[in-house]
C-alpha cells in the first residue's frame, strides 16, 4: 500500500493541506459531509483520500448547490475522482462561455461609448440577457408547474454528461435523417419510424411524466423568447421543416 495514502492527519494539518479552515472542516463533519475517523480520545483523523471528497464538496458548493443536496448526491452516488472532475469541468466550461459572451457584449458597449456613441439597445439587451442567464441558469423553470419543476430537478441528478453527449448525438442523427427524407409520406413507415425515435428521446428526458411533458411543450412553444445563448445551443435543431414534418407524422398517426 502507498505510504502516502495511509498517512493520517490531525484537523489542523489537514486544513493546511487542503487550503480550508479548521472551522470549515468541523462544519462539514457536523453535517455529515466529510466525517473523519476518530481516535479513542475523540480527535479527528483525516486521510489523503478524504481530500478527494473534499474537492467534490468544494466544487459542487462553487456551482451553487446547497450543502444538503451535495451530501445527498455524494452519499447516493460516490463518483470516482476522474468522473467528478470531468463533470465539474463541463459545467465550468459552460459558465465560461456565458461569461465570455457577457464580456464580448460589454466590450462592444465600451467601444461604442469610446467612439462617442451611445450603445445600441440591442447591445445592452445582450448584456442583460447573458448576465441574467449566468445568475439564473435555470431559466426554464418558469415553464413548469411547481410539482413538475421538482420532478425535473430530481431527473437532472440522473442526467450525467455522458448521457447528455449520447442524447445530443442521437438528436443530431435524427435531424440529419429527417432532413434527408422530407419528401416522405408522413403516414409512411419511414416517417413513423422517425416519430418513434423522436418520442423515445423526449421520453428519455420526461420519463413519460405528463406534467414534465406539458412543461416541455410550453418551453418549446416559446422558443422565440429564449435567451440568446439557449438559441445558439439549439441552432442545430432549429430547422422548421423538420419540426413540421414531425407534426405531420404525429397527426397522421392519430387518424
Amino acid at each position: 500500500m502507498d505510504a502516502g495514502a495511509a498517512r493520517m492527519y490531525r484537523t489542523r494539518e489537514f486544513a493546511e493541506l487542503a487550503g480550508v479552515t479548521v472551522r470549515t472542516l468541523h462544519h462539514y463533519d457536523r453535517l455529515g459531509l466529510l466525517q473523519p475517523r476518530r481516535t479513542e480520545a475523540g480527535y479527528r483523523l483525516y486521510q489523503a483520500r478524504d481530500l478527494e471528497r473534499l474537492e467534490q464538496i468544494v466544487a459542487l458548493k462553487f456551482l451553487a448547490l446547497p450543502l444538503k443536496r451535495i451530501k445527498a448526491l455524494l452519499d447516493r452516488d460516490a463518483l470516482d475522482l476522474a468522473g467528478a472532475l470531468r463533470r465539474q469541468r463541463q459545467v465550468l466550461e459552460q459558465k465560461r462561455r456565458l461569461l465570455n459572451s457577457a464580456l464580448a457584449a460589454i466590450r462592444e458597449g465600451e467601444s461604442a461609448i469610446g467612439a462617442g456613441r451611445r450603445p445600441e439597445s440591442a447591445i445592452l439587451r445582450r448584456i442583460i440577457e447573458v448576465i441574467e442567464m449566468q445568475s439564473k441558469p435555470d431559466w426554464t423553470a418558469k415553464y413548469y408547474t411547481g410539482e413538475a419543476g421538482a420532478k425535473v430537478e430530481e431527473r437532472k441528478e440522473l442526467w450525467s454528461p455522458e448521457l447528455q453527449a449520447e442524447c445530443s448525438r442521437q438528436w443530431s442523427e435524427l435531424f440529419r435523417d429527417i432532413e434527408a427524407a422530407l419528401d416522405e409520406d408522413p403516414a409512411g413507415e419511414k416517417a413513423q419510424s422517425f416519430l418513434d425515435r423522436w418520442q423515445k428521446l423526449v421520453e428519455g428526458f420526461t420519463g413519460g411524466d405528463f406534467a414534465i411533458t406539458q412543461g416541455l411543450k410550453n418551453l418549446y412553444a416559446d422558443r422565440a423568447n429564449w435567451p440568446v445563448e439557449a438559441k445558439q445551443q439549439m441552432a442545430p435543431y432549429s430547422n422548421k421543416a423538420v419540426w413540421s414534418f414531425i407534426d405531420k407524422a404525429r397527426a397522421a398517426r392519430k387518424k
